[in-house]
């Protein structure tokens, strides 16, 4: 299992300098929500690149529902090249109460879930770095007769992206099927969302297996929280995660951000 971080809101020079404690500290992964609210986040992550070496860097999440894909595909790519193939994208449609009617975005579900469908398949033809065409509901790119392509990516087939995938909706699961990883969120019709359980991951894992028709790497991502000054408990924690197939436990502390920067400074959960 590997160990990623959830950065707080913070400014630009604090987060950068917040990247290079969390690798100094043994995190395997840094991430950034990309909001309409707070600091860019892959202006951030670019920061976070040119000062540190090995860790992994990431958003979690991008709502590509409300966001231009090519653009998108672009940023990753650009930094991927300077992190010599760190780069990790977590997509999603996004949570409408962050501002998207302020904006003037589009809230309505139906809508942003074409998108993002659409927006995953035109971020890996941008990545082949070839001339491309895509005609779809929400988008239309013809580059079959132009020069213009995206800088390809370092990592190769492409950048691992990350979705969101509510289990046990079948569209939303389907979708995980074309991607590298799955950020599970419970929500069966008609019930309200919640977090997994490792019974839940099970199902999931399991349902995976039946359905995906490739053997490459897919990765299992769970949020939760885990005590830095207890390692016995936070051993707890993780092996009964580990044991249902989770591949990155994500560190998301949603309290004071004083508080989340100590968690980060006191290093992943130890299981050897």
């Amino acid at each position: 299992m590997k160990y990623g971080f959830v950065a707080p809101p913070l400014d630009a020079n604090e987060i950068v300098n917040l990247a290079v404690e969390a690798e100094q500290a043994g995190w395997d992964g840094f991430f950034i929500s990309e909001s309409m609210w707070s600091v860019d986040a892959w202006i951030c992550l670019t920061g976070a690149v040119m000062r540190t070496e090995y860790i992994r860097l990431g958003t979690l999440l991008s709502p590509l529902s409300i966001m231009r894909p090519w653009k998108l595909a672009i940023e990753a790519a650009t930094l991927d090249q300077l992190s010599g193939g760190r780069v990790i994208v977590t997509v999603g449609m996004g949570a409408p109460d962050t501002g998207f009617a302020e904006w003037g975005e589009e809230t309505d579900l139906h809508m942003r879930a074409e998108r993002v469908d659409e927006g995953i398949d035109i971020i890996y033809r941008c990545w082949k770095g070839e001339p491309f065409s895509h005609q779809g509901k929400h988008y239309n790119i013809d580059l079959t007769h132009s020069h213009l392509v995206v800088p390809a990516p370092v990592q190769q087939p492409h950048i691992p992206i990350w979705v969101v995938g509510a289990w046990p909706r079948p569209k939303s699961m389907e979708r995980t099927l074309r991607v590298d990883g799955i950020v599970p969120y419970i929500k069966p019709r008609g019930e309200e969302g919640r977090s997994p359980t490792p019974e839940d991951i099970l199902a999931i894992c399991n349902w995976l297996t039946e359905n995906r028709t490739t053997g490459t790497h897919f990765d299992i991502i769970v949020e939760g929280q885990t005590p830095g000054n207890d390692p016995d408990r936070a051993r707890e924690i993780i092996r009964e995660w580990e044991n249902v197939g989770v591949t990155w436990w994500m560190e998301s502390w949603w309290g004071a951000a004083e508080d989340r920067i100590q968690r980060l400074r006191q290093g992943p959960p130890q299981t050897g």
